[in-house]
Formats: C-alpha cells, structure tokens, sequence
C-alpha cells in the first residue's frame, strides 16, 4: 500500500459524520468506454457473453431506451456529474490530457451532493474532465480536479488512454512521479530528439490508422508528446486489474469505517487502445476489441464478489452503463473493422460513436439494487444526467431547480414506467431531439461520416425517426408526418434556442 493510505483513510473517516451510516444505500456508477448497445448479451447478442453485466440486467432494471447526453466522453461525462446538458457548455466538448478542469468547484456536482449527505465519495478509473487552470505542472500536485468537485478520494487517468500523459493522478499526484526525471506534455509541438510514431516506426508495435501517430508508450503511438516520467508510465494490460485493485480499496477502506459510499467506477474498455491482460487476450473470436469486452465484463463481476464478501451487496445500488456508443476503428488497426460481420456493437442501431443516429447516445443502462429492484425490461426513455436527481430523491437532497437532470428514480428502480418527456441528445456540438418514440435529426452541413467510418447523423433536410416502428432509423417519415414534424421542430427550437446552428461543423479527431 502507498505512503499516503493513512492520510486518505483519515482523510475519509473526517468526511463523514458519525450518524447511523447504513440508513442510506451505498451507490455506485460504473461508466464503460465506447460500450455499444450490441456490445452486452444482456440486449440479445450472442457474439460477446457478459454474465456479470448481464447479472445487473435480469436481476434488476434493464432499461432499453436509456440514453448517454452525449456520442462523446467528455461532454457525457459532464453531464452525468452535473445533471447539465453539455451543450449549454461551449468548453464540454473532447478534451485533450492537458486540458483545465471543466466542471466549476463552484458548481453543484453528484459527488458534492453525497458529500452533503455523509458519503465518502471516490473517482477511480477513466476521468477525461480536465484538471488544474491550465499549462499543468505534472511535477508537482495538481489542483482543481476531482477532490474540488466533491471526491474525497481519486485515482484517475487525465484524458484517454490513447492520449499522453500515460500516467496515474491520485488524489491530484501523479503516481511514481520522479523529480530527476521530470514529466513535460505538449499537444501541439514535439519535443526534439524525443521519438515519435512517424520519426521511429520501429517502436510501434501497435499499427495507427489516423491520428495516432506522436509520442510511443509501451509500443503504442499516442495522441500528444510526451517526455520523462518513464517510472511513472503505466502498462495498458495492467490498467484493468489496477483501477479495479483501487475500487476494491475504497470499499475495504469505507466498510471498514462503517460508512456509506458513492464510487465513480470509470472503466476504461473497449475504449482504443485495446490491450486486454494476458489472462483474457484471444478469449472471443473477434480480436482485441471482444477480449477487452469480456475482461470489462470481469471486472463487474469482480466488483459484485466485492460487494458479497463484504456483506455490502444488499445495501449498494449499482448503475452499469456507458459514455457513448461504439466505434470500431478509432484510430489503430486492431482487426476490429474485420469483425463487423461477426458482430454489431450498435445492436443494429444505427450510427455509433461521433453520431446523432440513435446509437451514438442509446447505450447500455442498467440499474441493480438486490432486494430493492425487481426485474424488469423497460423501455422508457431515460438520461444518464437523471441519475442526479434521482439520486437526490434516493438520499432526500435537494437539487437546484435549474438543472436538466430530472427525478426517474421510480422508473430507474423499476416501480414505475415514466418517461423523460423529451432529451436533447449531442455530439460534437451538434444536436438532435428524442420525443417519446420518435428520433428529429435536424439538418446539418459537412461529410456524413468521418475517420473511424461511422456514420455522423448529417441529414441534408429535418428527418423524422419512428424508433419504435424502424429502430434503424431507415424510413424518414418527415413528409409522411408533416403535422408531428412541425410540432417536433417547434419544442425542438424552443428549448435549444441560441444553440442550435446548421453550419457546426463536427470536430476534427485528433
């Protein structure tokens, strides 16, 4: 254990009152990475088995209409922790690893609000939210970031695992940082006589397919330069067992304490690059991108006999989902284009990751709660953002009144079938309406599809979508409907009203 265990044990024990901690459940969030809809066997697929996955979904709610805000992890991520649209937020858009911390510490956040409640509250795994006021100094303790916003404890990676620095942050330090060996980031200029995929070709062991091409850790070209910190860089096929070492931890940690928690679990599958552990390389047929799927799904799994051996399972209510939609080719050749025709991450949705089409947000949900929630397979249409305020009511804490986040806990326990009245999806900036069955993709300008090959929802004209009768979204039923279309594009353009713009162009992956 690391030198600074104590101080977070004290540090978590002075962040709860001493009240009758179990009166309240604990809660915990695990947010996947590109995890498609087609991605769970929970949802019918027979090409990837998930039986710790599918455990949350055929003991508890499995919500089949749920929703990310976003096609994209940083502005859905946002949004889950403020209970905003991300589009309300120029700056929530994909970040790089040296970007500042988005969310405000002035803001009302998920965590702080468990906080308030005598929670102690961690981040562990995948963060991709900034940190710090810009130009970081990885040498030394960064602030703002996860503690500012309400997380007692975090053991985070800056961005993606694609991006530099390749590098653990606990609790604002990096992990193994060495002072004679300092850590320099740079998205924009290389640093000279430092090797890059296109300077040395002959330490890339993982093939890029675009824009992955800068500073190689560990055989893989990144996006970004990175130099020094080799002591401190850390090995993709270890990341798994570590974040999962890290959560168990923090449960230990706060049974031991006897207090209740709220545990942000932010896996970092099958995100790219996909570099699964040895134990479950070559465990599915269709290359890395299935193998880490599975090793996801054991993770989950390894998280549920946590929760058992420590008598907690009764007393955690447990959310499985995922940041946005599913991409194949997302910048490495990997073999994963190849397996299209074995299996569909989008479940035969249609779009992806990057897109307005129903399955760059429409993304795995499902809720848990042993002895609390009752089977059900609902297909109300829910946001992750929701979870805020449900949460509020779960724990009797008010929520401001102007968040976008809405109470759903009766339809997240599954007690009752309420839908969201309506959702305002994004990605890239761009935006698209959700209305009980029905999909509105308004027009936009720019190519239909970008590197990764999925489709972007661009629409030359407004389209209209029966999700219920065509969930393919392949039957425009604009001119078949005109009165529905007026109506759709009127509460449409009421509610994004100065955000809404037909010449927004989709952002430029790099």
């Amino acid at each position: 254990m690391r030198k600074n265990t104590t101080t977070v044990l004290a540090t978590l024990a002075a962040a709860v009152p001493a009240l009758a901690q179990q009166e309240k459940p604990n809660v915990i969030v695990i947010v996947a990475d590109d995890l498609g809809w087609g991605d769970v066997s929970a949802y019918g697929n027979t090409t990837i088995h998930t039986p710790n996955i599918d455990r949350l979904a055929t003991e508890g709610v499995c919500l089949s209409d749920g929703h990310a805000a976003s096609a994209t992890s940083t502005p859905s991520r946002y949004a889950l922790f403020t209970g905003m649209y991300p589009w309300k937020n120029e700056q929530a858009k994909i970040l790089p690893g040296d970007a500042p911390l988005l969310i405000s510490p002035q803001q009302f956040t998920m965590p702080r609000m468990f906080q308030q409640a005598g929670y102690a509250t961690a981040a562990v795994g995948k963060w991709h939210l900034g940190m710090g006021i810009g130009k970081i100094d990885w040498n030394s303790h960064i602030a703002p970031g996860a503690r500012e916003i309400g997380f007692d404890y975090s053991c985070i990676i800056a961005a993606t695992v694609d991006r530099v620095p390749t590098v653990y942050v606990e609790n604002g330090d990096v992990v193994g940082r060495d002072a004679n060996d300092p850590i320099y980031v740079n998205y924009d200029t290389p640093f000279p006589g430092e090797p890059t995929a296109l300077t040395n070709p002959e330490l890339v062991k993982m093939q890029w397919s675009h824009g992955h091409q800068n500073t190689v850790v560990n055989g893989i070209p990144r996006i970004g330069y990175m130099k020094g910190g080799e002591r401190a860089r850390w090995k993709d096929d270890e990341m798994a067992q570590y974040f999962l070492d890290r959560s168990c931890w923090f449960i230990d940690s706060v049974s031991r304490l006897n207090e209740p928690f709220f545990l942000y679990y932010g896996l970092h599958q099958p995100h790219v690059p996909r570099t699964a552990d040895p134990r479950f390389a070559g465990s599915t047929q269709l290359g890395p991108r299935g193998d880490v799927v599975v090793e996801a799904d054991w993770c989950v799994g390894q998280i549920i006999k946590k929760l058992e051996e420590s008598h907690l399972l009764d007393n955690t209510l447990i959310v499985f989902t995922s940041d946005n939609g599913p991409v194949l080719d997302d910048g490495y050749e990997d073999g994963s284009r190849d397996t299209r025709f074995m299996h569909d991450p989008n479940g035969s949705l249609r779009g992806g990751k990057y897109s307005l089409f129903d399955a760059g947000t429409r993304v795995p949900f499902f809720v848990y709660w042993k002895g609390h929630t009752r089977h059900v397979n609902s297909p109300v249409l829910v946001s992750q953002q929701d979870l805020l305020a449900s949460f509020g009511q779960l724990i009797n804490q008010p929520v401001p009144d102007s968040l976008d986040s809405k109470d759903m806990l009766d339809t997240f326990l599954g007690q009752r079938m309420k839908h969201r009245d309506d959702l305002v999806v994004e990605a890239s900036g761009r935006l698209a309406y959700r209305w009980r069955q029905y999909a509105l993709v308004p027009p936009y300008r720019g190519p239909e599809t970008n590197e990764t090959g999925n489709e972007l929802g661009v629409v030359s004209d407004w389209a209209l979508y029966d999700l219920l009768a065509d969930p393919t979204q392949h039957t425009d039923l604009a001119r078949q409907k005109p009165a529905l279309l007026r109506r759709l594009k009127r509460q449409f353009l009421q509610q994004v009203s100065g955000y809404y713009n037909p010449d927004r162009e989709q952002e430029t992956l790099k």
